[in-house]
């Protein structure tokens, strides 16, 4: 087992471990850095609340001190327990949901627990050859969205919580572009992959264009964007059209040009996000306010846009990266946690980001290995 080592003060944090399981530098909330009596809780002190979050992240209930008396190493009183307990409340590392319940961590305390406490095991030889054999299927794949699929239901069903992934929709290569009309001044365009995905985009024609540039804008490009990405095709388009303007009139020149950029849509726009394993999320509900965070939860999934921003923080970071409740916006409200890490091509560019997203009571020693390994592992049957 690797102990995590919590760094205080200026740049910021990490775990670090002999395997060197990279867990991205951030303070995103910059809390516990200012509160320097954390790192000089005594044993005594860190083993009870150890305890404490680790009954949570069990059971999901609070604790109280006659419990803990029974779980600690160094045998103590209730009472003298209730006193360490008092300390750590004020610290603002636990708290009491009810005025007579035990205790439960804060956000702060889990934070300071996965930085500075908690044991993060390498996975055993057999662990990594599960996760080999549960992800053999995502290399024969049909196409990358359908292997990023495939490796997101695999990853749901090791770590029970929803699994999500941000990628580019440009990887898939070209085969065949066509415009129909709809209206005098609209048009779907279809685009064909080769992996036999389609994709339909509306697109907003310049007044009087005859079906006649329609068809010249198709052979047009179907001649110089086969096997291609998107991204490829509008860079060799965009050199294309400034040397074929005399030979193209200019309704057909416009068409191509609306075309063309109607795959240039913002950052977001290139980008999609698949998720899987929603029905992990439903399990173990305790509570009705469990079921309302759960359905929050949901309705933060549905804001594809606020996710996508998210994840595409990890793309800019090495590592694993953490997220635990209100350290990010989008998923305060559901009380969640997102533990993601990048994975890349066969060059070792990043290009897309996978994890999983849950309750703040995530086992964290298992799920964040099991993401580090299950991104390496895409990454190498990715880049074949």
């Amino acid at each position: 087992m690797v102990k995590a080592a919590l760094v205080i003060g200026p740049p910021d944090r990490q775990i670090r471990g002999i395997r060197e399981l990279a867990v991205a530098h951030h303070d995103p909330i910059g809390l516990i850095a200012p509160h320097a009596g954390l790192a000089q809780l005594n044993e005594r002190s860190r083993d009870i609340f150890r305890q404490i979050v680790e009954s949570y992240l069990a059971t999901g209930e609070p604790v109280g001190s006659r419990n803990v008396s029974r779980l600690i190493a160094v045998p103590l009183s209730p009472a003298s327990v209730r006193n360490v307990m008092s300390d750590l409340e004020a610290l603002g590392l636990i708290y009491a949901p009810h005025t007579s319940a035990g205790r439960l961590p804060t956000e702060v305390g889990l934070r300071f627990f996965v930085d500075a406490l908690m044991q993060v095991g390498d996975l055993t030889e057999p662990e990594r050859e599960s996760i080999q054999n549960q992800l053999a299927s995502v290399g024969r794949a049909q196409s990358v969205e359908a292997a990023l699929g495939e490796a997101l239901t695999r990853l749901s069903g090791l770590t029970r919580a929803a699994a999500v992934v941000l990628t580019a929709k440009s990887n898939s290569r070209l085969k065949h572009i066509e415009f129909v009309r709809l209206e005098p001044e609209r048009a779907l365009v279809v685009l064909v992959g080769e992996d036999g995905q389609v994709e339909n985009r509306v697109l907003t024609l310049p007044p009087g264009v005859p079906s006649s540039a329609l068809i010249e804008a198709s052979n047009f490009l179907n001649a110089r964007i086969r096997g291609r990405t998107l991204a490829e095709a509008r860079l060799e388009l965009e050199t294309a059209m400034a040397q074929s303007r005399i030979e193209l009139d200019q309704l057909t020149q416009k068409v191509i040009e609306a075309g063309i950029a109607s795959w240039s849509g913002g950052e977001n726009e290139d980008r999609q996000l698949i998720v899987r394993g929603h029905a992990n999320l439903l399990e173990d509900l305790h509570a009705l306010e469990d079921l309302e965070r759960v359905k929050s939860l949901f309705d933060d999934l549905e804001t594809k846009r606020g996710v996508i921003d998210l994840l595409g923080r990890a793309e800019r970071a090495e590592g694993v990266r953490i997220f635990i409740g209100s350290e990010n916006k989008l998923f305060s409200l559901s009380g969640s946690s997102t533990i993601i890490a990048p994975y890349g091509d066969a060059s070792g560019r990043i290009v897309g980001v996978l994890g999983v997203i849950g309750p703040t009571r995530l086992n964290y020693a298992r799920v964040i290995p099991t993401v580090d390994y299950a991104a390496r592992i895409v990454s190498r049957m990715l880049g074949g």
